[in-house]
């Protein structure tokens, strides 16, 4: 954070939140626009958690403002605590290693090998199950209320009565109150910006009746693929021990295998920190007031430098970083919008640019449910990190974006041996991985290819955002590793004298890898990141790269049959056999989240748009199949689609109390889905290269009398 860029770049975020308004013009109310999204919660309910965090720290709280009932909430939106760092791996007795799960394929005439998962029981099916789960996220301990009722059983969830809870979005904090028994109990909770802190403050005579203590517990972790990562039946398998304590402060330390790390407790006044079951710890005051931090910490602190707590300078320093956060970068006010959708449309993207900061703006590129709970093990799936990503950047706050972007450098040798291994030129990115860079063995993700050209899209944000030399330098070597891997990925085919993409599962993942040729998406893709990748060498005043024009120049156009485009060229039967309806409607990203080209016909795209709309499974899409089809609509002069997509009322795209993009059973949070809400409604706003007026992809019929002001248009 400290790159010379920086500090031009910062100055162009802060100047963006007074330029670029619509053609209504004025300054936008951006308190009372946020203010009338703070999120009431007047029940328990186990999909109404709400979170607050910093981007590399979230925690999650229920209806008492803390974490006092998990179990309640394990099979909802979970009240999970982690941190960018957290991450555990389960003892590797076996030994096993990366090459233990390379299986050979030939998609281009030679040998290439995969990590890939297998279906015969053996070692190489063992090791891709240990290094697909190995390592994963941890959840880094419950702090919730332990309340006692008069007969000395536990208060309940359906004990808790009179629940009044706001997320104060605008001042980045949790306000709680409610009633156990004849006891009333007030709780604030927030976490500070540059730490992985959580600060709570908790009123109640509850604390001198000896009726509640504040509970700390850990658990060990679960592996698992999707849950809250918490086992509590394995109490031997890992150690929580307070190391180190005095009058206003205790160091407990977690050991779990060989991965450990510590929790902070400090608190105001007089209350003692005493260990009260294996892995539970219990903070209980003297008065009705306990004020207390809790931080979560990868390495061992000095006690000798701490200060002590300061609540009171926390919450002003987190409420001035919220209260700067909401004013700076963009906003889109809907208040003037007669159509009785946009209220919700609002709603959904204030919630959403609350949840992203916290959730998907840390220093490694986010997993899908960012840090409320695992899916996929914890483990970050870099096909989703533009979803995750790239409306930072358009929303004029492109230091969120740029906290991950070093991720890539790290993960630079790991992606260069798996190009070589393959055959390749370059850097090949991978798609399911973790802070290290391994690559997770998978039989789809490692046959994906429309990550790779994810990092140069962003650079090409990054730079817009900030047109200096500095940002082509920091991020070239990135750009121009990550497109010889492209060029050299594509086929040339001398009877038809062009260049076609095989040998790749495409973002519609219903397709085989052996047999799909020229997907759309894809080919859009390699033919706007080579084309950027071009324009990166000539802003630096290097000379074009001739293998690369070339390639631009006989690069497949987009396969058609019938007036629709193919899923594939090699999909004839596209819309006839439904395996070729369902999951991602990849073919509209084509002119949708990529610009026009000379590869694609907005006659033919049209057509296809009209035809997916009217017979797509719908049922069998994800959240941000929306918002992508949203930007199709958008730049095929289609608005009355594009507000329909967003807005369609369909399970996965539901939005839920708290914001988050609800999917099904299992994937209860999606953030890919929030992201690519807010890159489709800036792009609807602002427009992108080539667009004419103000707010292109809304309606002008005069009920989408939208404001806005601060976003950048999209490429």
């Amino acid at each position: 954070m400290k790159k010379v860029h920086l500090l031009l770049l910062t100055a162009i975020v802060l100047l963006a939140s007074c330029s670029g308004k619509g053609k209504q013009g004025g300054s936008i109310d951006r308190e009372a626009l946020v203010k009338r999204h703070h999120v009431n919660i007047q029940t328990i309910d186990s999909l109404s958690s709400l979170s607050v965090g910093n981007g590399n720290f979230a925690f999650t709280v229920d209806a008492t403002g803390l974490q006092s009932f998990p179990n309640s909430y394990r099979l909802g939106v979970p009240l999970g605590t982690q941190a960018q760092w957290g991450w555990h791996s389960f003892p590797n007795v076996h030994g096993f290693e990366p090459k233990d799960t390379w299986k050979e394929y030939d998609f281009h005439g030679k040998k290439e090998l995969y990590a890939t998962q297998f279906n015969e029981a053996g070692r190489a099916r063992d090791a891709a199950n240990y290094l697909r789960n190995n390592p994963h996220r941890l959840h880094l301990g419950h702090i919730g209320l332990h309340m006692k009722q008069n007969d000395g059983s536990l208060f309940q969830p359906s004990d808790i009565q009179s629940i009044n809870q706001t997320h104060n979005l605008w001042n980045g904090s949790i306000e709680s109150s409610f009633k156990a028994g004849e006891y009333q109990v007030d709780v604030e909770t927030f976490v500070t910006p540059d730490a992985d802190r959580v600060v709570s403050e908790v009123r109640s005579t509850m604390f001198q009746a000896g009726a509640m203590s504040v509970s700390f517990r850990f658990a060990y972790p679960t592996g698992g693929h999707a849950d809250d990562a918490c086992d509590y039946s394995k109490p031997d398998a890992h150690s929580s021990k307070m190391i180190a304590s005095n009058e206003n402060l205790a160091l407990i330390e977690r050991t779990l295998d060989n991965d450990v790390y510590y929790v902070l407790v400090q608190w105001e006044g007089d209350a003692q920190l005493r260990e009260t079951d294996k892995h539970v710890f219990e903070l209980t005051p003297s008065t009705e007031t306990l004020r207390f931090t809790t931080e979560f910490l990868a390495a061992k602190p000095n006690l000798d430098t701490l200060d002590a707590i300061a609540f009171d300078a926390d919450e002003t320093h987190t409420t001035q970083w919220w209260n700067a956060f909401w004013m700076r970068g963009g906003a889109i006010d809907f208040s003037d919008c007669t159509d009785p959708r946009a209220f919700e449309l609002e709603r959904r993207v204030v919630l959403s640019q609350h949840l992203m900061s916290i959730q998907s703006a840390g220093m490694y590129p986010p997993q899908e449910t960012g840090l409320t709970y695992n899916s996929w093990y914890g483990k970050f799936h870099l096909e989703m990190h533009w979803w995750h990503g790239a409306h930072f950047a358009l929303w004029g706050r492109p230091d969120l974006l740029e906290r991950s972007l070093d991720w890539y450098n790290t993960a630079l040798p790991v992606a260069k041996s798996i190009a070589e291994r393959q055959g390749w030129k370059g850097v090949r990115w991978m798609k399911m991985t973790d802070p290290s860079a391994l690559e997770a063995p998978s039989k789809v993700g490692s046959f994906l290819i429309w990550q790779q050209p994810h990092i140069i899209y962003m650079a090409e944000l990054m730079y817009r955002s900030n047109p200096d030399t500095s940002v082509l330098n920091h991020y070239k070597t990135l750009v121009f590793e990550t497109a010889e891997f492209m060029a050299d990925f594509v086929d040339y085919e001398e009877i038809e004298d062009r260049y076609v993409l095989k040998g790749a599962i495409p973002a519609q993942e219903t397709l085989r890898a052996s047999e799909t040729v020229n997907p759309p998406f894809e080919l859009s893709y390699w033919h706007y990141a080579l084309s950027t990748a071009q324009a990166w060498r000539e802003r630096l005043g290097m000379e074009k790269n001739m293998e690369w024009e070339i390639i631009l120049d006989k690069l497949s156009p987009l396969a058609h049959q019938d007036g629709l485009y193919l899923a594939a060229e090699t999909a004839l039967d596209t819309y006839v056999d439904t395996r070729f309806t369902s999951d991602h409607m990849a073919v509209l990203g084509a002119l949708g989240i990529m610009p026009e080209s000379r590869l694609v016909r907005k006659d033919i795209m049209t057509n296809t748009f009209n035809w997916i709309w009217d017979n797509w499974n719908w049922g069998k899409t994800w959240g941000w199949d929306y918002p992508m089809t949203a930007m199709s609509a958008a730049r095929l002069g289609m608005p009355e689609q594009a507000i329909g997509a967003l807005l369609m009322d369909k399970r996965t795209n539901t939005y839920l109390v708290n914001g988050h993009n609800y999917q099904d059973g299992r994937l209860r949070v999606y953030l890919p889905g929030n992201g690519g809400l807010l890159t489709a409604v800036a792009m609807m706003c602002a427009g992108w290269d080539g667009s004419e007026g103000d707010a292109p992809g809304f309606p002008k019929d005069g009920t989408w009398n939208v404001r806005w002001e601060g976003l950048q248009p999209m490429p």
